[in-house]
């Protein structure tokens, strides 16, 4: 039975992740953590935590905004909603412009997903198993 491999072990520090989620390069050591993040069966739940870490400067302002709190709290809600249903939309595109930016060639970020999932599926239900809607 196959496993999955383990998370690289050079990580950013803290302060590289925040450049890393705004959109930043790594240093050259970091290159298989980034392959690792866009990659791994987590990868939609760190996506979303970049983008939340993107759009927490707007909503920093639009709290500080003089006004009524229900329309900055309304405002806030609905730009996150937005913010979030884009980032979601480009989140594949996303993941493999971060692959291609650390130094791997294009598609890497798709192919390694789609191996790790079929590798799942063979370890939970058997080599050569195919759902009925593929």
């Amino acid at each position: 039975m196959a496993t999955t491999p383990p998370a690289p072990t050079s990580r950013p520090n803290p302060a590289q992740w925040v450049w890393y989620a705004f959109g930043g390069k790594l240093p050259d050591r970091c290159a298989e953590w980034v392959l690792h993040d866009v990659t791994c069966r987590t990868w939609v739940w760190r996506h979303l935590a970049r983008a939340l870490t993107q759009l927490a400067p707007f909503c920093v302002v639009v709290l500080l905004v003089p006004g009524p709190m229900w329309i900055r709290l309304s405002a806030l809600a609905l730009g996150v909603l937005v913010g979030l249903f884009y980032s979601l939309c480009y989140m594949g595109e996303t993941g493999e412009h971060r692959a291609i930016k650390h130094g791997f060639p294009p598609g890497v970020a798709r192919d390694t997903r789609t191996m790790r999932r079929d590798l799942d599926r063979a370890n939970k239900h058997g080599v050569g198993y195919r759902p009925w809607w593929e």
